[in-house]
């Protein structure tokens, strides 16, 4: 499995999250299926380490944490079996999807418990805050995808729509996962904001990353075949800048329309080589790159600990992964 660990971090505290994310999802025999299916997949389980991580500014305790990770890396998982619904999906990190393995209404029922099970956990924890940042941080989410399904092939979309889009679907929930590390240990409230932000950074150069492997990235490393955000009409940042670039710009648009009206059910090649042929590609990873520098910025405005320089570790990863 392809994890964070790569790093040596918190191997025994993310051994133990592990095993609770094992346990959370016992229940229903079918359900428990489904989603032992999805966790089996794996993950890079990005966001129980940066909540072990900010938990290291405050008075560590990892029972108060692992009711924070667990419900976070839940969240997560249910968001990408709902995403794989709607973007039709057959294949995740190499495997088969839960809506292609059953159906689509079982991988509905199987986010939903999902939800619901993270929910449960976090209700464990007595502190409002929490409550709070979570609950805020779901309505963003939601809001998040139905605003890339509003913009499924809207080629006219500006840079910052796409911005705000991934703020919500991916940098938000990174953001809070930083943030509540630190919250849930009571840390200095001015440190849980420091983290908010350099998690929200990493959280924006992470998809943009992800928009970019899903072009330049092979099927082996991505788990799915290339050029699937083009064939589900999602129009991402590397797209945007292609189609400012007068070189390739009609010729873009004519792939994607032909795409469009083959519902997706064609080969991509040309457009992906257009992409590649423009200045889409080198502008989106100088941003992806400058989100980074940010994040390292903020960096520098907390505590002197050791985990700080786990945290710049994982933000020059970010850019640089393949996978």
């Amino acid at each position: 499995m392809k994890r964070l660990d790569m790093f040596g971090l918190l191997k025994k505290d993310m051994e133990y999250i592990e095993q609770e994310l094992y346990r959370s999802i016992s229940g229903d025999e079918l359900l428990h299926e489904t989603s032992l299916h999805l966790l089996k997949a794996g993950g890079k389980r990005l966001r129980p380490v940066f909540v072990l991580l900010g938990g290291k500014f405050g008075e560590y305790n990892l029972e108060k944490l692992m009711r924070v990770a667990v419900p976070l890396e839940l969240i997560h998982m249910a968001s990408l079996v709902h995403d794989d619904v709607i973007d039709d999906a057959d294949t995740r990190r190499g495997q088969l999807t839960v809506k292609s393995k059953w159906d689509n209404k079982i991988a509905m029922y199987t986010g939903d418990f999902i939800y619901a099970r993270a929910m449960e956990i976090v209700t464990q924890l007595p502190n409002p805050e929490i409550h709070q940042i979570l609950s805020k941080a779901l309505v963003e989410m939601s809001i998040g995808e139905m605003e890339q399904i509003r913009d499924f092939f809207h080629t006219g979309q500006s840079v910052r729509r796409y911005m705000l889009r991934i703020r919500r679907k991916t940098a938000l929930l990174i953001a809070v996962s930083c943030q509540l590390g630190a919250v849930a240990v009571e840390a200095d409230p001015k440190v849980s904001n420091l983290l908010y932000r350099y998690g929200y950074y990493v959280g924006m150069a992470f998809q943009i990353q992800d928009d970019l492997l899903d072009l330049c990235g092979t099927e082996k490393q991505i788990g799915k075949p290339p050029g699937s955000d083009i064939r589900q009409g999602n129009i991402t940042l590397p797209v945007i800048y292609a189609l400012q670039d007068p070189e390739v710009r009609q010729s873009l648009l004519d792939e994607l329309a032909h795409i469009h009206k083959l519902n997706g059910q064609c080969d991509v090649t040309n457009a992906i080589t257009l992409i590649k042929a423009s200045s889409g590609i080198r502008r989106a990873e100088q941003l992806a790159t400058r989100y980074i520098s940010k994040a390292l910025d903020v960096l520098n405005e907390l505590p002197d600990l050791k985990t700080k320089r786990n945290l710049k570790d994982i933000a020059h990863f970010v850019t640089r992964r393949s996978y």
